[in-house]
C-alpha cells in the first residue's frame, strides 16, 4: 500500500514547527522535526512580527524535512489569524507586519463605526468584533499613516504572506480570509461597502481560494537552498484553527469544540452562517472551514492570562505547566473568579496586577499566591465555557451532549476536567497536534490521497488514542456558575 509524506509549517504566535505527517494504509503518524520561537518584537514602541527571522526558520525546518527518511510530497503553512503585511510594487514588504495585540487600535472600532454601523458590518461579515480584526487594524493604517497605504500594491495575511514568500505567488485564502472581517459570507468575496469605508482599492485585495488549492512549486533559489526540489505548496485552511477543526474525530452535529491554547475558540460547525441580532448580541462570529463548511463560534481569551503569569513568574522561579497545575490543585476552589475576556486582560503591562486589581473592583478576594492565580483563571476559564456552551444551544438549537477540545490546552488535565465540571457534558480531549493533523490531511485531500472531511476524520479517529473527562462536584460547579453570571453580567 502506498505510503505519503506531507511537511506541515504549524506558525503560532508563540512558536512555530516543522512536523512530518506519513499516511500509510488509513493510520497516519506525526513526528515534529524542528521547533523554533515567534515573539513579538518590541520596534519604536509597537509590537511587530519578524517576519526575516520566522522564514528563516521555515527554511530550516525545510531543511530538516529533507533529510528525513521519508521524502515529502508537499508543503503548507498555517498561522494565526488577522495579521498581515503591506507589499509594495517591487514584491517586497513595506514595514514589518504589527501584531494583533500592539495598541494601535486602541479606539478605532467606534471609530470606524461613525463611518459604517456596528450592526451593519455585523449584516455584512458576520465577525465577531475585537479591535484585533484585520479591519480595524487597516483602518488604524489608514488613520495613521495614510502614505504607506497609498503605497501598498498587495495586502496579505500571514499565511498568504509565507505562501508568497516560498512561492511568488499571492493568493488569500479562504478560512485566513474571514477572520479579517472585511470579507462578506453571502457573497463569498471582499465586501466592497467596507473597501470602500477603509479607502483601499478592490486590486489590494487578492483572489480567494479555496483550502486544497494547491498553489505552486517553491521557488528554485528556496528549493536549492533547502534541498527540497521540485516540492509543491499547497493551501491548506491556513487559519490555524480551521485546520484544527479538520481533524477533530467527530460525527453528526451534536458536538462541539474547543481549540485551546492561547487563545479558546469555542463553537460548532454549520452549513451556513448565522447572522442574526442574537448572534449579534452574543458577539458570535462565522469563520470559514473546510469543504463548504462554517465555524460558528466565540473567541475566548483562552490561556493567554496563565502564559503571561508564567513570564512574570519566571524573573524568580521556572515553573513547568505540570508544576502549576499541581500547585492549583491543591488551592482553595472558586477563591476567587474573573472574566477572562475582560478588556484589561488583552495586554496589560502585570497580568497579576490587573487580575486583583479586578477582583478587587468586584469585592473578592484577589489571589496573592501562584497556586491561587492558576486556580483563578482555570476555574473562571472553565466557567466562561460554560457561558458560551449555553449561548451555542440557544443560537443554533443543537443540544450538544458532547465537547471536543484540541490543541495545546488538550494536554491541561487540569483544564480539561474543569471544563468537564462546568458545563456538565464529557469533554474528549486531543487529538493534541490537531492544527497541524488538519494542514498534513488538507494537503492528502488536495493531492487526491484523501477523499473527504469525513475520510479526514475517520484517519484522526484511527491514529490517535483521545482522553475522556465525566463531569464530577457538579452541585459545587453550578453554584460556582451562579456567582460568575453575576461577576460578568456587567463590565467592571
Amino acid at each position: 500500500m502506498n505510503q505519503h509524506a506531507y511537511v506541515a509549517l504549524d506558525l503560532g504566535a508563540e512558536s512555530g514547527r516543522s512536523i512530518l505527517g506519513t499516511l500509510h494504509g488509513g493510520q497516519l503518524s506525526v513526528e515534529e522535526l524542528f521547533r523554533f520561537p515567534n515573539d513579538m518584537k518590541n520596534v519604536g514602541g509597537h509590537l511587530r512580527w519578524d517576519v526575516d527571522g520566522l522564514l528563516a526558520n521555515i527554511k530550516e525546518g525545510l531543511r530538516c524535512s529533507a533529510r528525513s527518511s521519508v521524502q515529502p510530497e508537499s508543503v503548507a503553512v498555517d498561522t494565526w489569524g488577522v495579521d498581515f503585511g503591506f507589499l509594495q510594487s517591487d514584491g517586497t514588504l513595506l514595514e514589518s507586519p504589527y501584531s494583533y495585540r500592539d495598541h494601535r487600535t486602541d479606539g478605532m472600532m467606534e471609530k470606524f463605526f461613525e463611518l459604517v454601523p456596528r450592526s451593519r458590518v455585523y449584516t455584512l461579515t458576520g465577525i465577531q468584533f475585537m479591535q484585533l480584526n484585520s479591519l480595524y487594524q487597516v483602518f488604524a493604517a489608514r488613520v495613521n499613516d495614510p502614505e504607506l497605504l497609498q503605497r501598498a500594491t498587495h495586502l496579505l495575511f500571514m499565511p498568504d504572506l509565507f505562501n508568497y514568500l516560498l512561492t511568488g505567488i499571492a493568493k488569500s485564502e479562504f478560512t485566513i480570509a474571514t477572520t479579517s472581517q472585511i470579507f462578506n459570507p453571502r457573497t463569498m468575496d471582499w465586501d466592497s461597502e467596507l473597501l470602500s469605508a477603509l479607502g483601499i482599492p478592490r486590486s489590494v485585495m487578492q483572489e480567494i481560494v479555496q483550502p486544497g488549492f494547491r498553489l505552486g512549486l517553491l521557488r528554485q533559489s528556496i528549493a536549492e537552498e533547502t534541498g527540497l526540489g521540485g516540492i509543491g505548496v499547497s493551501v491548506v485552511a491556513s487559519h490555524d484553527t480551521g485546520s484544527a477543526i479538520a481533524a477533530i474525530p467527530a460525527e453528526g452535529e451534536d458536538w462541539a469544540y474547543i481549540s485551546s491554547g492561547t487563545w479558546s475558540l469555542m463553537g460548532v460547525e454549520i452549513g451556513v452562517p448565522i447572522i442574526t441580532e442574537d448572534a449579534l448580541a452574543a458577539n458570535f462570529t462565522n469563520e470559514g472551514g473546510v469543504e463548504g463548511t462554517f465555524r460558528f463560534l466565540k473567541n475566548i481569551m483562552g490561556l493567554w492570562p496563565l502564559q503571561q503569569c508564567r513570564k512574570e513568574w519566571s524573573s524568580t522561579t521556572q515553573y513547568t505547566y505540570d508544576d502549576l497545575m499541581r500547585l492549583a490543585g491543591g488551592a482553595m476552589p472558586f477563591r476567587s473568579l474573573i472574566d477572562p475576556d475582560f478588556s484589561d486582560f488583552f495586554n496589560p503591562p502585570n497580568m497579576q496586577k490587573s487580575i486583583q486589581d479586578y477582583c478587587g473592583k468586584t469585592g473578592q478576594t484577589a489571589p496573592d499566591q501562584v497556586a491561587e492565580f492558576v486556580r483563578c483563571i482555570l476555574e473562571s476559564l472553565a466557567l466562561k465555557y460554560r457561558t458560551t456552551l449555553e449561548q451555542l444551544r440557544q443560537l443554533t438549537g443543537r443540544r450538544i451532549s458532547i465537547v471536543h477540545v484540541i490543541g495545546g490546552g488538550s494536554q491541561n488535565r487540569l483544564l480539561c476536567q474543569y471544563a468537564a465540571n462546568a458545563m456538565g457534558v464529557p469533554v474528549i480531549a486531543g487529538p493534541v497536534e490537531a492544527t497541524a493533523i488538519g494542514n498534513i490531511l488538507m494537503q492528502a485531500h488536495a493531492l487526491g490521497h484523501v477523499g473527504s472531511l469525513a475520510e479526514m476524520r475517520t484517519i484522526v479517529g484511527h491514529s490517535f488514542q483521545p482522553v475522556r473527562y465525566d463531569p464530577k462536584d457538579q452541585e459545587a460547579w453550578n453554584s460556582a456558575y451562579k456567582r460568575f453570571e453575576t461577576l460578568t453580567s456587567t463590565n467592571h
